[in-house]
C-alpha cells in the first residue's frame, strides 16, 4: 500500500488505467508507473536483451495540498481496510 508520510504538504492522487487502483505519491507528474501492476525498468540489461518498455499507466487525477492530503490518505486507508477505522 502506498501512503504518504505524516506532515506531507503536497502530493499527487493517481488512478491506474490498467488495474483501476488509486494511490497517493509524493512525485507529481502527469503519468507514473503504477506501483501495483507496473514494473520499473531494470537498466542493467545485457547487449542481447531488448530494452523493456516503460508503461506509465497511472494518470494524475488531482494534485492535493494542505488538509486535502490527510483527508485523501485517510479515505484510501479506510477503503483498503474495509472501513475499520479503529486503527486510525
Amino acid at each position: 500500500m502506498y501512503y504518504v508520510p505524516d506532515e506531507t504538504e503536497r502530493c499527487g492522487f493517481y488512478g491506474c488505467e490498467d488495474c483501476d487502483s488509486r494511490f497517493l505519491d509524493l512525485r507529481i507528474a502527469p503519468r507514473l508507473v503504477c506501483p501495483y501492476c507496473g514494473k520499473e525498468v531494470d537498466m542493467e540489461i545485457g547487449p542481447d536483451d531488448e530494452t523493456p518498455e516503460v508503461r506509465e499507466s497511472a494518470k494524475l487525477i488531482k494534485m492535493l495540498e494542505g488538509e486535502e492530503v490527510e483527508k485523501y490518505d485517510t479515505l484510501l486507508s479506510l477503503a483498503v481496510t474495509g472501513g475499520d477505522y479503529s486503527w486510525i
